[in-house]
């Protein structure tokens, strides 16, 4: 069994370790998310495949604990902001990847322009210089829910709250 108190990986690895595609793939998101290591990939695929084999396991049960269940789901993806409010058990199929990984704080940030490049951001938040509706978030892979999305600011006491900060400026392109 184990100790209760060892933590255990969240995540599974690929099955084999050189497939051309899937590495060509997994340095795309390295390159576009600014992941630290391809563990950080694995663990979001994990648990997108989390949210597939369950709604997978969901969709023939006619039960009322299903519906009960089915409900659950597809409340908890609609407020991560991953589906619409009016979907139904089978969209949940239709995620990909990018749509889970658009919702990480890390992302977020960037898109907001709170950063210059995701690689920032990361540093941004690994120094607790963010916080999200009034709490210091120090982990990048946080997933922002819809409603959390407009609260993503700087730490009032960060030096980078500035909009002048040398670290905040975007340069301008010099014209030749």
């Amino acid at each position: 069994m184990g100790d209760p108190k060892k933590q255990r990986k969240k995540y599974s690895t690929p099955s084999h370790p050189w497939q051309k595609n899937r590495i060509d793939e997994e340095r795309r998101l390295i390159e576009q998310y600014g992941f630290k290591n391809k563990k950080e990939i694995w663990k979001m695929s994990s648990s997108l495949t989390k949210y597939k084999q369950q709604a997978k396991r969901l969709i023939p049960l006619p039960t009322p604990q299903a519906d009960i269940e089915k409900r659950q789901l597809l409340k908890k993806l609609f407020l991560l902001g991953l589906l619409p409010e009016a979907s139904k058990i089978e969209n949940v199929l239709d995620l990909t990847l990018d749509d889970l990984l658009e919702r990480r704080l890390q992302t977020r940030v960037h898109r907001q322009s709170l950063a210059k490049s995701v690689k920032q951001a990361r540093q941004f938040i690994t120094h607790n210089h963010v916080m999200v509706g009034g709490k210091v978030v120090a982990s990048p892979s946080y997933l922002v829910r819809k409603s959390e999305e407009q609260l993503i600011k700087f730490v009032p006491s960060s030096s980078l709250i500035d909009t002048e900060h040398p670290e905040r400026k975007l340069q301008e392109k010099k014209s030749k």
